[in-house]
């Protein structure tokens, strides 16, 4: 376990979005002794069209809390915005911020802005503004100012346009508590739509042979953090060319 605790945040647009993208992280954060926490922006209810919104809510909920648990998330928040009718707006960057006031979260990680689903987007703009306002303490509000170390964007199949992976982390350890965490919730089993499940778990093997690994997931820096000064070219620390 690490000496140095820290707290991640992963912020997902609807029910399921951080498990299947940022899980694997989430639970290796977990696993090492740190805090993790999950926030729902909707719970996805209209997700489904063989159940009525409001019943389908209620499921999403529990499959949260259940996947939370396996992940060793210590906290699982789900708000109240409609599925697909989520705003980025002054009234929700002010609640972002102070929801980042109050968890405190080292790392956050949230959807990429170059998606088709307008909720991603739109919880791409909630994150930002409100980790941008939570970081100034010229912006009064109930909790003091909290400023985010480390900011980055999950792999997602729906937020792909102008994705740059940066960096690749190694979760092969945990790669069986995420599966059973995900396979909580009856959309990511693929019995609803799309295989969730069966997507991400290929593409974290894809990723894992990009690096050597048997399985990885990659994330992306803002455009500005990928600019980095150096006093001579890293080899250690830098993706190789695998023979």
């Amino acid at each position: 376990m690490s000496t140095d605790k820290k707290h991640i945040l992963v912020i997902g647009a609807h029910v399921g979005d951080a498990e299947i993208t940022a899980g694997l992280l989430l639970a290796k954060y977990a696993e090492a002794g740190h805090r993790a926490t999950v926030l729902h922006l909707t719970a996805g209810e209209k997700g489904n069209p063989a159940m009525d919104a409001a019943e389908y809510r209620q499921q999403r909920v529990k499959e949260a809390q259940a996947a939370a648990r396996r992940l060793g998330a210590e906290d699982c928040i789900i708000l109240d915005h409609p599925d697909g009718e989520l705003h980025a707006d002054e009234t929700t960057f002010h609640e972002m911020c102070d929801l980042v006031r109050q968890l405190r979260p080292d790392i956050v990680l949230t959807h990429w802005r170059g998606s088709f689903h307008r909720d991603h987007r739109a919880a791409y703009a909630i994150t930002m503004e409100g980790c941008f306002i939570a970081a100034l303490p010229g912006i009064q509000r109930p909790q003091p100012a909290h400023l985010v170390r480390g900011l980055y964007y999950v792999e997602n199949w729906e937020d792909m346009e102008d994705y740059h992976p940066d960096l690749w982390v190694d979760t092969t350890d945990v790669f069986d508590v995420w599966t059973e965490a995900c396979r909580e919730h009856q959309l990511l089993r693929g019995e609803i739509s799309f295989d969730y499940l069966h997507f991400y778990t290929g593409l974290a093997a894809k990723r894992g042979a990009e690096v050597g690994v048997k399985y990885a997931v990659t994330v992306s820096l803002p455009p500005i953090s990928r600019k980095r000064k150096v006093d001579f070219l890293p080899t250690d620390t830098e993706p190789v060319l695998i023979f």
